[in-house]
């Protein structure tokens, strides 16, 4: 069965591979959509986003990426993907995908949405925290896989921000 995991990923965390890691293990195929999301302001620009996530998924065998711009339920269409998965760190998240799935259920009726809690370890990272710690010159490799703060570091993907590794 086709999943697609679908976000801004901006950055990728470890959160989003902790979720990634578990939903190829359950899914025979999954898409990691990155959203191109321009209403967020994103700190790094959709092609390094884009880059980097497929760095960070090349371990997977059954993942692929793929960048989309758009509604998210047209994207789903368009690839016959069935399920959605949605990660989850705390109640707050919850509540919004509980809003988030009753729009997709009703945009498309035959998606199911897995929504799966993050890790322990993880839960409390989230990509607006890592942005902050980029922002004020932080380490961020605490948060984010590897591949993400060697792109970032090399690339300089943020613009007038240092990332420091």
């Amino acid at each position: 069965m086709l999943a697609v995991y679908p976000g801004t990923f901006d950055p990728f965390t470890l959160g989003h591979l902790d979720i990634l890691k578990r939903s190829s293990c359950i899914f025979s195929r999954v898409i990691l959509a990155v959203s191109e999301s321009p209403a967020k302001s994103p700190v790094v620009n959709f092609e390094d986003r884009t880059e980097i996530v497929k760095r960070c998924a090349s371990a997977f065998p059954n993942v692929s990426v793929e960048p989309f711009t758009g509604m998210l339920v047209d994207f789903l269409q368009e690839r016959n993907a069935g399920v959605l998965v949605r990660g989850i760190r705390n109640l707050f998240d919850c509540e919004y995908e509980l809003t988030l799935q009753a729009m997709y259920k009703k945009l498309m009726p035959s998606l199911e949405i897995v929504m799966l809690p993050a890790s322990p370890n993880v839960s409390f990272i989230s990509s607006t925290l890592v942005r902050d710690v980029i922002r004020h010159y932080g380490d961020i490799t605490p948060f984010v896989p590897p591949e993400v703060s060697k792109y970032l570091t090399e690339h300089e993907c943020t613009p007038g921000i240092r990332v420091r590794s």
